[in-house]
C-alpha cells in the first residue's frame, strides 16, 4: 500500500470514529459522570501510592506509633472512595455503551426496512443479523468501552507519573525515555488490528450464513447424504475464522509481552538510578518505595492501553459495516399525491424492468389493463417474469421504462404508504409472526381492529373450524414463522388478514400451489369470498384455478406473448394451450 493510500485509510478510520462518537452525544451526562468517577479513582490511587513514603519512613524507620494507627484508617478510606468512584465509572460507561448498541440496532433495522427490494437480493439475512448483533456490540465497545479503558488507565498513568515527578523528577525523567518506543509499538499494533478486524467480521457473517443455509435445509442435506460435505464447508470457514482470530491473539500477546518487558526495563532502570540518588542523599527509602509502587501500577495500565487497540479497531471495522447500511439510499418515496382508497384501475404501458447487474431485462414492453371487479391471471414458465411483474405494483422494485398507472396517475406520484395501503398480498410462502392468531390476522395497520372484525375475517377465510379447536382460540400462538400450523391453516390466516385489510387491490402469488386437495378447496372457497369488487391479480401455477379469470396474461422470457380469456387462449393453440395440455396430461397420469 502506498503512503497516500495509507494516509487515506487512516483518515477514513478517523472519520468513522468521529462519526461513531456522535452516537454518544445523547449520553454526555453519563459520560461526564464517568469521567469524574475515573478522575477520583485515579487521584485515590495516587494518594495511596504517596502514603508509601510515610508508611516506610515513619512506621518502619522512625517507628512512630501514633502515625502507625491512622495510616491503616487512611488506606481504608482511600479504597472506599476508590471503589465507589470505580463503580460509578463502570455503571455510567456501561449504561452509555449498551444504550449506544441499542440505538444502533434500532436505527439499522429501521434502515433495512426502508431499503429497496434489491438490497435483500444482494445481502443475505444472516449477514444482516451479524450487523444487528455482534457488529452493534463491537461498535459500542469502540465508542464507549474502549474510551472507558483509555480514560481510566490514562488518568492512572498521568497521576502516578505526577506522583513520581513529585518525589524525584530526576529519576522520573530518566525513565520517560521509554515512552517513544512504547508509542511506536502501540501504533504498529493498531495498524495490524485494522488490517485483520474487518476480515474477521466478514468471516463471522460467512460462518453464520453457511450454518443458516445448512440448518434451514436440514431435510435436503440428510436425504441427499450431504452432511459430510456441508460439515466440511463449514469447517473450512471456521478454520479461516480461527486463523484470523489467532492473528489477533498473536498480535495482542506479542504487544502485551513487549510492554511488560519494557516495564521490566523501566523497573531495572529505576533501581539503578534510584540507588545512585540515594547514595547522593537526594532520595529516601520512602521515596524509593513510592517510585517503585508507581512504576508497578503504571505497567498493567500501559498493558491495558495496548490491548484496547483490539477492541477499538474491531469496533471501527464494525462501524464501517453498519455505516454502509445507514448510508445506503432509501427506496424512492418522492410522491406527493395522497390516496385514501383507490378504485383499483391498474394500467401497464410499455413497462420494462431489469434487476441490478443483469444484462437481460426481467420484463420487456409489458402493456395491459386490470379493471376493478375483474380477475387478471398471470401465467408462464418458471423464470418468465411473473413475480417480477407483481413486485412492480407495490414498488418493491422500480421499473426501468414505461408507465404503471393507478386510477389514471403514475404510481410514483403516490406516497409509498398510501400506495401500499391499497394492496393486500397472499403468497405461496405465508409469512406469520411469532404471536397469537388474532395478532397475525390484525397485523400492521389493522392492529387496533375490533374483535368482531377479526372474527368475521377468520370466518370468511374458512379458518374458524380449526381456530375453535385450539384450546386458546384466537389467542393461541402460531409459533415461529407459524410452525405450529399446517400449510393450509397458515394460508387461510393470510386470507383472513387480507379480508380484514379490505384493500381494493388483491395480489395472489400462487396461493394454492403447495396445498393438498382438501386445503386447496377450503382456500379457494375463501379466495372466492375475498375477490369480488376488487382488482385481483393472480399468479397461477395450476391453470385449473383460473378458469373463471376475466383475462390471462401469458409471459415468456419477460415478454407478454399472449393475452385474452382462458377460452380464447385455448382456442388460439399457443403457449397457454400448450401449458394447459401439459398439466392436463400430468393430471391424467397422476
Amino acid at each position: 500500500m502506498s503512503t497516500a493510500d495509507r494516509q487515506s485509510t487512516e483518515a477514513s478510520h478517523w472519520q468513522t470514529y468521529r462519526r461513531l462518537i456522535g452516537f454518544a452525544k445523547p449520553y454526555r451526562g453519563l459520560l461526564l459522570l464517568a469521567l469524574v468517577g475515573a478522575l477520583v479513582e485515579a487521584v485515590a490511587s495516587g494518594a495511596f501510592t504517596s502514603l508509601m513514603k510515610p508508611i516506610t519512613n515513619v512506621t518502619f524507620i522512625e517507628k512512630n506509633a501514633e502515625v502507625a494507627i491512622w495510616l491503616p484508617l487512611a488506606i481504608l478510606g482511600l479504597f472506599l472512595v476508590r471503589g465507589a468512584a470505580g463503580y460509578t465509572t463502570d455503571m455510567s460507561m456501561g449504561r452509555a455503551a449498551r444504550s449506544i448498541a441499542r440505538d444502533l440496532r434500532v436505527k439499522v433495522l429501521g434502515k433495512y426496512l426502508r431499503l429497496p427490494g434489491s438490497r435483500f437480493d444482494n445481502e443475505p439475512v444472516p449477514s444482516m443479523l451479524v450487523r444487528l448483533g455482534s457488529d452493534s456490540d463491537q461498535v459500542s465497545q469502540a465508542a464507549v468501552d474502549a474510551a472507558k479503558v483509555v480514560i481510566q488507565q490514562s488518568l492512572q498513568v498521568i497521576v502516578l507519573v505526577g506522583v513520581m515527578l513529585w518525589h524525584s523528577w530526576q529519576v522520573t525523567l530518566t525513565i520517560v525515555v521509554l515512552a517513544p518506543p512504547l508509542a511506536w509499538i502501540m501504533d504498529k499494533v493498531a495498524k495490524r488490528y485494522r488490517r485483520i478486524s474487518h476480515r474477521i467480521q466478514e468471516s463471522s457473517a460467512a460462518l453464520l450464513q453457511s450454518a443458516d443455509q445448512t440448518l434451514s435445509s436440514h431435510q435436503e442435506v440428510k436425504i441427499y447424504g450431504a452432511q459430510a460435505m456441508e460439515l466440511e464447508r463449514y469447517r473450512g470457514l471456521a478454520d479461516n475464522n480461527l486463523r484470523l482470530a489467532m492473528k489477533v491473539e498473536s498480535t495482542k500477546g506479542i504487544s502485551s509481552a513487549t510492554v511488560q518487558f519494557m516495564g521490566a526495563v523501566g523497573l531495572a532502570a529505576l533501581l539503578l538510578i534510584a540507588g545512585r540518588e540515594a547514595q547522593a542523599g537526594r532520595l529516601s527509602a520512602g521515596d524509593f518505595i513510592v517510585l517503585m509502587v508507581s512504576m508497578i501500577g503504571i505497567i498493567p495500565a500501559m498493558k491495558q492501553l495496548t490491548n484496547v487497540q483490539n477492541m477499538m479497531q474491531r469496533g471501527v471495522a464494525s462501524a464501517e459495516r453498519l455505516f454502509t447500511v445507514l448510508d445506503a439510499p432509501d427506496e424512492v418515496d418522492a410522491g406527493q399525491r395522497h390516496l385514501q382508497r383507490a378504485n383499483g384501475l391498474i394500467e401497464f404501458r410499455h413497462v420494462s424492468a431489469r434487476y441490478p447487474g443483469q444484462t437481460r431485462p426481467a420484463l420487456e414492453d409489458i402493456s395491459f389493463t386490470a379493471r376493478p371487479g375483474t380477475v387478471t391471471a398471470i401465467v408462464g414458465r418458471s423464470g418468465s417474469g411473473k413475480s417480477s411483474l407483481i413486485k412492480l405494483i407495490p414498488r418493491f422494485y422500480e421499473k426501468e421504462a414505461g408507465e404503471i398507472l393507478l386510477d389514471g396517475y403514475p404510481i410514483s406520484d403516490y406516497t409509498l404508504a398510501d400506495l401500499r395501503r391499497q394492496i393486500a398480498l397472499v403468497g405461496q410462502q405465508v409469512v406469520l409472526f411469532d404471536g397469537s392468531i388474532a395478532a397475525n390476522v390484525a397485523y400492521g395497520e389493522m392492529g387496533a381492529a375490533e374483535a368482531a372484525a377479526i372474527d368475521d375475517a377468520i370466518r370468511g377465510a374458512n379458518a374458524l373450524e380449526f381456530v375453535e379447536q385450539l384450546p386458546e382460540g384466537l389467542q393461541a400462538s402460531v409459533g415461529t414463522k407459524g410452525n405450529r400450523l399446517s400449510g393450509g391453516q397458515r394460508q387461510r390466516l393470510a386470507i383472513a388478514r387480507a379480508m380484514l385489510k379490505d384493500a381494493p387491490i388483491l395480489i395472489l402469488d400462487e396461493a394454492t400451489a403447495a396445498l393438498d386437495n382438501e386445503s386447496e378447496r377450503l382456500v379457494q372457497n375463501a379466495l372466492e369470498k375475498l375477490m369480488p369488487d376488487r382488482t385481483t391479480l393472480v399468479i397461477a401455477h395450476r391453470l385449473s384455478t383460473i378458469e373463471h379469470a376475466d383475462q390471462v396474461l401469458v409471459l415468456d422470457q419477460g415478454r407478454l406473448v399472449e393475452q385474452g380469456s382462458p377460452a380464447e387462449l385455448l382456442a388460439r393453440g399457443g403457449l397457454y394451450a400448450h401449458l394447459h395440455q401439459m398439466q392436463f396430461r400430468e393430471g391424467e397420469i397422476g
